[in-house]
């Protein structure tokens, strides 16, 4: 029964708004990391840290 209430979780713990501004931040950062913070199986927020290299 649990495995059935998950199933339909899984429609929504990522928005297609959320998955489109994580796309835009990956191809906007050159060298870094971006950071995902989950909170009951929900995505409530998104580090960035950029790293800015001069060769």
């Amino acid at each position: 029964m649990e495995e059935n209430r998950d199933k339909d979780n899984d429609k929504d713990i990522i928005s297609l708004e959320v998955l489109e501004r994580i796309e835009k931040e990956i191809k906007k950062i050159k060298h870094g990391t971006i950071t995902l913070i989950i909170q009951d199986s929900h995505v409530i927020q998104m580090n960035k840290f950029e790293k800015i290299r001069f060769r």
